[in-house]
């Protein structure tokens, strides 16, 4: 097992790694599509053919104007002839290498406009996909496909397409030239092709399998590295006594990824060897026939001492052009795994977009009353639904708590009402308006969320807070912060506001993370507030210090709190019991106590774990 599959596996419960509707191993993408990513540059591109052509059509002078050297300047001795002869050949090399630099430049810039496009539908592409997908794939392996298959595609989108046709124009253009001046020694310059263009398919099926399998297992160690190298990673590994086991499996990762390199590197090398050998014999071979051509006709009607010197030097680029297009076009064969590979991810649905018809909520007016009605919901591959035909109403401006052990639904019950998943059947409604007729940005803007995993970027406590509302001023964060219950801390740091709060925001407790997040989430001042366990790693001091400061937030605006903790939600309006994916009670905190079920049985676990004191599950 290696490190991506011992760190990936043990930390992500062995899940599916990618999408599943992942194409064949030896499945190629259409060609039109790949070609399809450069439709936007074709007047610059149409450009860089024009310059193609003319360097082209420049490199077959030369052997015309070096036979007029050799069969009449010099036998003649012609000054003029020599003269005009040699300025050519200099006006030549100057315009050819004017022609080359323009047309680099030309197509380095479509190229890479090109990679821009693509990684940034990539990137946008998954930004709409939903959050199932991340769930069940890796995060390095997303950075793989981004970063190192689109980037490994640099070679073929910014110079390997103009190549191809810079040497198929000039393969064309100098057997035109050759053609013209002798068909007999042109043909037996082409007697080796068929051999070429034979081995070439092969090699390229060959390399493309192999290109295929070393992305994969860049993409397993790209992951293993996120993941074993992050700080959850890094604790994890110590604690465990792992450090050395994963430095081995990331070893012979490594050595494996390198084996796979070398014979991708290597792939047909031998083939293209003897057809390099072969190519290198014909010049010495032309000139044997040339000769014998010579002789059997003196008079020089067919064949001429300038002739020959001139096919030699058209011969001499031809073969490295023809050579230099097979090896291409084994590239590009090879690349179509890694096109292959983005592909697949810009072909995974969207399962959660807006609706053609959907209108946008202005936050300003949203009341805030949540309705579900008979809404069942399954996560892909349960076996069971998480949500069972469940109808709740959570009333405008009150603050609706959602309980039960856990696996209850509750979760899944938030993740429907901020429509990170669409119900299976059922509907789920915001002042009546169902949640997937509303748009998502306008949701978002109605709806803000707290998490029980709180996320912080790399960067500054500031810049984290102003992420959900870039425009926010100092005194409004640190009012938010205020409410939170955070700024005497975050004021208390040597850099304050200013200061960074590290990876995920390792620099922080638990507690200080998540109310970082309120802060985040109250700066953005949504009608509705929807708080998952947003208070679970908060000491019970602390806690009950913001309850208050959470009642002031709330007032007025639709809550709903999913709880762990029953003494959070004493002063919710109405409390819904849930249990296995179903609403089994509804009340008050004292009602439900009275009441003597299933809440009852919670609330005395609850109070026992506040005491210290074990306690048996609730049915037990």
């Amino acid at each position: 097992m290696g490190l991506a599959g011992g760190m990936g596996r043990g930390m992500r419960g062995g899940g599916p790694r990618g999408p599943q509707q992942k194409l064949e191993p030896g499945q190629r993408p259409d060609t039109r599509r790949v070609l399809s990513l450069f439709a936007p540059y074709r007047g610059t591109l149409l450009v860089v053919l024009a310059l193609i052509a003319l360097g082209a059509a420049a490199g077959v002078v030369s052997p015309f104007l070096i036979r007029e050297i050799v069969d009449v300047a010099l036998p003649e001795q012609r000054a003029d002839v020599l003269g005009w002869s040699v300025g050519g050949l200099v006006a030549v090399t100057v315009v050819s290498s004017a022609l080359g630099v323009s047309q680099a430049m030309l197509s380095t810039r479509v190229g890479q406009a090109v990679m821009h496009d693509l990684r940034v539908s990539v990137y946008a592409h998954l930004q709409r996909i939903g959050l199932g997908f991340f769930t069940r794939t890796r995060t390095g392996e997303i950075q793989s496909r981004i970063f190192s298959d689109i980037g490994s595609m640099q070679a073929v989108v910014t110079s390997v397409m103009t190549q191809i046709v810079s040497s198929a124009a000039g393969v064309l253009m100098a057997l035109v030239a050759m053609v013209a001046l002798d068909w007999r020694l042109t043909l037996f310059s082409l007697v080796a092709l068929p051999l070429a263009v034979w081995m070439n398919r092969r090699v390229g099926r060959r390399r493309r399998e192999i290109v295929r399998i070393r992305q994969e297992k860049a993409a397993d160690l790209s992951a293993g590295i996120q993941e074993s190298l992050s700080v959850s990673g890094i604790l994890l590994g110590l604690t465990m006594g792992r450090s050395q086991a994963l430095t081995e499996a990331f070893t012979d990762d490594s050595r494996g990824l390198a084996d796979l390199e070398v014979r991708s590197e290597m792939a047909g090398r031998w083939q293209m060897a003897v057809f390099t050998t072969l190519m290198a014999l014909f010049p010495a071979l032309t000139y044997l026939l040339g000769g014998h051509l010579l002789f059997a006709d003196p008079s020089g009607s067919g064949v001429t001492i300038g002739t020959l010197v001139a096919f030699i030097a058209l011969q001499s680029g031809l073969f490295p052009q023809i050579n230099g297009l097979l090896r291409v076009a084994t590239q590009v064969n090879s690349s179509l795994a890694l096109f292959t590979r983005v592909f697949e991810y810009l072909d995974i649905p969207v399962s959660i977009q807006d609706a053609p018809d959907a209108v946008a909520l202005d936050a300003d007016e949203v009341r805030g009353v949540i309705r579900f009605e008979g809404v069942t919901f399954a996560y892909p591959g349960a076996d069971a639904p998480a949500l069972d035909d469940v109808d709740l109403v959570a009333p405008a401006g009150k603050h609706t708590a959602l309980v039960g052990a856990t696996g209850s639904g509750k979760t899944s019950t938030g993740y429907l009402m901020a429509r990170l998943y669409d119900p299976d059947s059922g509907r789920i409604t915001l002042d009546g308006h169902d949640l997937r007729k509303i748009t998502r940005s306008s949701l978002a803007d109605s709806l803000g969320v707290v998490t029980q995993e709180t996320y912080l970027l790399h960067s500054t406590i500031a810049e984290n807070l102003r992420f959900a509302r870039p425009d926010a001023s100092d005194e409004e964060v640190e009012r938010a912060c205020r409410i939170a219950q955070i700024h005497d801390h975050v004021v208390g740091l040597p850099e304050g506001y200013a200061t960074v709060v590290g990876e995920r925001g390792y620099r922080f407790s638990g507690g200080e993370k998540q109310r970082l997040a309120l802060a985040r989430t109250i700066l953005r001042d949504p009608p509705v507030l929807l708080l998952d366990e947003a208070t679970s790693a908060l000491d019970v001091a602390t806690e009950r210090a913001m309850s208050g400061a959470l009642d002031a937030v709330a007032r007025g605006r639709t809550t709903i709190s999913i709880a762990h903790r029953l003494s959070t939600v004493r002063r919710a309006d109405q409390i819904l019991v849930m249990s296995h994916g179903q609403i089994v009670e509804r009340g008050t905190y004292d009602e439900l106590v009275t009441r003597g079920g299933v809440f009852a049985q919670l609330a005395a676990q609850d109070s026992d774990q506040e005491d210290g004191a074990p306690v048996p599950e609730p049915g037990t």
